[in-house]
């Protein structure tokens, strides 16, 4: 991040499930509006789970991303639009090879209007058939937040050189860039 002044007063909160938490957090980062991402846990009944006990899927947890965001450079809109162009919402309690509940796609809001934008966007996909299936996105209230482990957060940019990183999160990566290049912190775009 770079050392301009945000004002507090532009800082929203976005919350979101799609997959593994590790690609998500590695393309909500490079838009330029995002102040901070964190991996971490939400939706499900067990307090301060570990990543152990939420990848067993008994928790009721999904895998999530919680973004710190400035709506003066970045609105809840684009941030759906990011959301829905990072994994496929079609597929129920899945991403790729990651199977589970703690896997699916989830928007947690955080007021009513997160709540009306997300239903109307997922409503607008759907009745525009976008995809080929229907979007199965769950629209959740926000109740709580649990970061995940330190090792989960920053994944990508502290282990890209690992194989899930370079043969799942990288094709990610490079497919938000061409979508959302003009969007993108200048450390990001090509």
């Amino acid at each position: 991040m770079n050392n301009e002044q945000i004002n507090p007063a532009n800082l929203d909160t976005a919350t979101f499930g799609a997959g593994c938490f590790w690609c998500v957090e590695a393309q909500f980062q490079m838009l330029d509006g995002v102040v901070k991402t964190e991996s971490g846990y939400s939706g499900g009944q067990v307090k301060n789970p570990s990543y152990k006990e939420v990848c067993n899927g008994t928790t009721g947890h999904a895998e999530v991303i919680q973004v710190t965001y400035d709506k003066s450079k970045l609105t809840y809109d684009e941030m759906l639009q990011a959301f829905w162009l990072s994994h496929d919402p079609t597929q129920l309690n899945k991403q790729g090879n990651d199977v589970g509940t703690q896997y699916r796609s989830v928007i947690f809001y955080h007021n009513d209007e997160q709540k009306k934008t997300a239903e109307e966007y997922r409503m607008n996909l759907n009745q525009e058939k976008v995809y080929d299936s229907p979007v199965v996105t769950e629209i959740s209230p926000y109740t709580v937040f649990y970061k995940a482990e330190d090792h989960h957060q920053n994944y990508f940019n502290e282990n890209g050189d690992q194989p899930y990183c370079a043969y799942v999160i990288q094709p990610k990566v490079e497919k938000f860039r061409k979508v959302f290049g003009k969007k993108l912190k200048k450390e990001y775009a090509h």
